[in-house]
């Protein structure tokens, strides 16, 4: 595809890497971030356009000034016990701005839409590994954002049949670019194994695991993390998958590995061979037992092959990062 790529939310940790990982294919590429989370420096390749995915005029801008052929959807909230908090927040930073950005799609012709969706889709899960067609129910109002996102799209898609989307279920995203030129970036972000690594480091004083009480055999929650580059990759396959085949498609993201928070923190410090305090804290709202991933279907639709399915690789990079930025 000749024409720019467009990734909303690309200065983000997800966004960045996947920013990178095109730039190395030699795409061309705009990337709408109002860096209100995201970091500029973060973004290696492309044209950065500071702006709102849900400003109208902002989106005027990058359409008028590039022709865009795909969207990477991105920008949104993504915090479970913020959404708890304040459910507003996510329904416009995430369910309304969408809701302008595929307007403008759709007004445009620009067909090939990729979204950022989440495992937190499904709820309470089922006790066990979870495909594309298990029922979803979220229990929190972040979880609620996304599915009505993916509501939409399917909706849009029907009535139009020329948009075609993508919707990837992420799992519990974990580690930093291989090469060490980016990572998670944020100082307060929620992900286990970023704060870990910055336990580790001295840079906050104690790690908190929240509730371990949930019905699984050490009483912490259990997720399926992947190494940020994979899920690179699984953006990039994607969308060579829906421009060749032109069809609209729901795809997890993961490992189809389950790794309690407990065995998570156990594996941090083996891997940096290091001690830090951990602390029980009561339970956050929203989270549930157990959320692990089968993945059967994109490596079968698009050729998805994972190159980094390694904890102590995720934790690795993820704290090597960590200290660049100390």
């Amino acid at each position: 595809m000749d024409k720019h790529i467009l990734i909303t939310g690309g200065a983000g940790y997800i966004g960045s890497h996947v920013v990178k990982l095109f730039g190395e294919y030699g795409k061309k590429m705009v990337i709408l971030d109002n860096l209100s989370t995201g970091v500029k420096k973060n973004i290696l390749y492309g044209d950065l356009v500071v702006g709102d995915v849900g400003c109208e005029d902002d989106l005027n801008v990058v359409f008028s000034k590039y022709d865009i052929g795909a969207v990477i959807h991105f920008a949104g909230s993504i915090s479970v016990p913020e959404s708890v908090e304040n459910p507003l927040k996510y329904y416009h930073n995430n369910t309304a701005n969408t809701l302008t950005l595929v307007k403008k799609c759709v007004e445009l012709n620009v067909n090939n839409f990729i979204f950022s969706s989440t495992a937190a889709t499904y709820g309470l899960g089922e006790g066990r590994p979870l495909d594309e067609d298990d029922l979803q129910k979220p229990i929190n109002p972040y979880g609620q954002s996304k599915l009505m996102i993916e509501k939409i799209l399917r909706d849009v898609s029907n009535a139009h049949s020329e948009f075609k989307h993508i919707a990837l279920r992420y799992f519990n995203v974990a580690g930093a670019d291989i090469e060490g030129k980016i990572g998670q970036s944020t100082p307060d972000a929620t992900h286990l194994i970023k704060i870990a690594s910055q336990v580790a480091l001295g840079k906050r004083l104690e790690l908190s695991i929240f509730g371990d009480d949930y019905n699984t055999p050490d009483g912490t929650c259990i997720r399926d993390y992947i190494h940020v580059m994979d899920l690179a990759q699984a953006h990039v396959d994607a969308l060579d998958y829906l421009i060749k085949e032109k069809k609209s498609n729901y795809m997890n993201c993961g490992y189809s590995k389950g790794f309690s928070v407990k065995e998570v923190v156990s594996e941090v410090k083996n891997t940096l061979q290091l001690d830090f305090p951990v602390k029980i804290a009561p339970r956050r709202d929203g989270d549930p037992d157990l959320l692990v991933s089968k993945c059967e279907k994109i490596k079968k639709l698009t050729g998805w092959k994972p190159r980094y399915n390694d904890l102590s690789l995720m934790i690795k990079t993820a704290y090597e990062w960590e200290k660049k930025i100390s």
